[in-house]
């Protein structure tokens, strides 16, 4: 089957963000988004789409996971980072959230 085609997870959601920005650390780049999670429980992770060939700008995606299914109502601020080494676009990224995107040209 084509990846595309496969069945979608349901336990991974993407979520919203309120800062993301790219910062540099003893030269390397990293991406750093945060934000509040709608769920105690929920697990957030930086995930970079799959292209065949390099985009102009590298979509991110803010994922939420609940592992079990279950969300304890509350809400969770979160900060997570991921290192742009091969991911990033002819003119930099985009981050991905439920509601809006952010495209930042590095």
């Amino acid at each position: 089957m084509d990846f595309d085609q496969l069945p979608q997870a349901e336990s991974y959601r993407r979520i919203d963000f309120d800062v993301a920005e790219v910062k540099e650390q003893d030269g390397i780049k990293l991406l750093v988004v945060s934000g509040e999670a709608p769920c105690a429980n929920m697990e957030v992770t930086l995930s970079p789409l799959i292209y065949i060939e390099k985009p102009d700008h590298w979509g991110i995606e803010v994922v939420g996971h609940l592992d079990g299914g279950i969300c304890l109502t509350a809400i969770k601020p979160y900060t997570v980072s991921i290192r742009l080494d091969g991911i990033v676009g002819h003119k930099g990224i985009e981050v991905i959230g439920a509601s809006r995107k952010k495209r930042i040209d590095i």
